[in-house]
């Protein structure tokens, strides 16, 4: 699922936008999730709800907050949504570098130029491994680079990022079988990712400030598993 948010402060332009748009759009697995009326806006949505959008269509000349300071705002906070920047002016398209931008459109837009573009998202979205649940508040997909470990309680699971803790109803053994040999079990209620483990102890280990422990059960397959991630044969 590609989810999909425009960003503008003329209506028209973005209402425009988004027809072109979903002429060429895979219907089913993706969709137009979300519209910004303003780089304020925009902002202020992403930062309470991060992992919600993939893909944002970004309007360089707005009014009050530039699409350019836009995006520098949101790579204070999350630096894995793309960002694809829309202009009238290719002046600035090369500033979207420092942004981590993926590339540009120019208005008015060329169908072919679009339906390109979006060819190269959908394969650079492929080649991320990525994990994906749905909770109340919507539907969710994290790099799994990003996440530091889930935890289980009962029915509900946890997934810990930097940013914060995810909840949503789901078995750990699945959870596992779905990420594979790339996390590691440490305890009947822990799956850690191995990369951000900084300390391996008799029966706990550190994940970032956090001690979990680790059972005995688990404890002999997880050493191997997070000694080979600390000496950098994971990584």
């Amino acid at each position: 699922m590609l989810r999909i948010a425009l960003c503008d402060d003329e209506w028209e332009v973005r209402e425009a936008f988004r027809l072109q748009l979903e002429k060429v759009l895979i219907e089913g697995s993706e969709e137009i999730v979300y519209e910004f009326s303003s780089g304020t806006n925009a902002v202020s949505w992403l930062r309470k709800h991060p992992g919600e959008v993939d893909l944002l269509f970004l309007d360089i000349e707005m009014k009050g907050l530039s699409g350019m300071e836009t995006a520098k705002k949101l790579r204070e906070f999350d630096d894995s949504i793309i960002i694809v920047f829309v202009t009238g002016y290719t002046e600035y398209v090369f500033d979207g570098y420092s942004v981590g931008a993926l590339d540009y459109i120019v208005k008015p837009v060329v169908m072919e130029r679009l339906m390109e573009l979006l060819h190269r998202i959908r394969v650079k979205m492929e080649q991320e491994l990525t994990f994906a649940f749905q909770n109340a508040e919507g539907t969710w997909r994290f790099r799994q680079q990003e996440i530091l470990y889930f935890f289980s309680d009962k029915r509900k699971c946890t997934l810990v990022t930097q940013k914060g803790t995810y909840a949503f109803y789901a078995k750990l053994d699945d959870i596992e079988k779905t990420l594979g040999e790339r996390f590691v079990r440490i305890h009947q209620r822990y799956l850690v990712n191995p990369v951000w483990v900084d300390y391996l102890g008799n029966d706990s280990i550190l994940v970032g400030k956090e001690k979990l422990p680790c059972s005995r059960r688990h404890k002999e397959q997880a050493v191997k598993k997070i000694a080979r991630a600390m000496i950098g044969e994971d990584r």
